[in-house]
């Protein structure tokens, strides 16, 4: 890895604010003063320090975010604010992305990080990985619709999804329920209720795999994984190779 790359990634500024740190002989790599930027580091084996203080470097971050609604699941946007606006330029230095979208109006579960790999795994159809939602849906909801639910809605596009688990927690004009789908179409949820003759009016994912939504944080925080949560995420997605 560039050395300006993994200094900017451990906060030290841009890679402006590098070169001038390089240039003022304050980075040291295995005991030799570093002139070059663009130096290559492997964080694994090589001793850095600046200032003459270790510097320690991780490659990924794993962030989970209660998004809210009004905020957009991009790494930018021209018109909204996106769920990488909510994170500190700490975080923001490792170009992190959501790991899937939840809709503008749509609150919950998000995971934010740069481990593509991870990423990837998470959100392929091959993995099937399982996304929880609670949400309060307008309609009555009946026993044929959750067996239609169970063997695959037809949506208006003639598309018909996966088959999917719906459960009632409360009947009532405006039902709340949870739902579970193993893929993520455009306006998924949304959209199969209405095939149904159901409208959702609040959204929220609660649960992705077997990670779940801290009912600690409130809407718009987010807090780093533990390791052993990325280690479950890891060892979901090879089980489903």
């Amino acid at each position: 890895m560039r050395l300006d790359k993994l200094l900017a990634h451990k906060g030290f500024g841009s890679r402006k604010d590098v070169k001038a740190l390089i240039k003022k002989k304050k980075v040291i790599i295995n005991d030799q003063i570093v002139k070059d930027s663009s130096f290559q580091v492997n964080p694994e084996k090589d001793i850095l320090k600046v200032n003459n203080e270790m510097v320690h470097y991780r490659e990924y971050i794993y962030v989970m975010l209660n998004k809210p609604s009004g905020y957009v699941s991009a790494t930018a946007d021209d018109r909204d604010k996106t769920v990488i606006d909510l994170l500190p330029s700490s975080y923001q230095l490792f170009d992190p992305f959501p790991v899937g979208r939840l809709d503008k109006d749509t609150e919950g579960l998000l995971l934010i990080t740069n481990d593509g790999k991870l990423g990837h795994h998470l959100t392929s159809p091959k993995k099937a990985v399982e996304k929880t939602y609670f949400a309060e849906v307008r309609g009555d909801i009946s026993e044929e619709d959750i067996e239609t639910f169970r063997n695959g809605v037809q949506l208006d596009d003639g598309y018909i999804c996966k088959p999917a688990v719906l459960n009632v927690l409360r009947a009532a004009s405006v039902s709340h329920v949870h739902v579970t789908i193993t893929e993520g179409k455009f306006h998924q949820v949304k959209r199969m209720f209405e095939a149904t003759g159901n409208k959702v009016v609040y959204l929220k994912r609660i649960q992705m795999g077997n990670l779940l939504l801290d009912n600690n944080l409130d809407t718009g925080d987010f807090r780093e994984l533990s390791g052993p949560e990325v280690e479950n995420l890891i060892t979901l997605t090879q089980k489903k190779s």
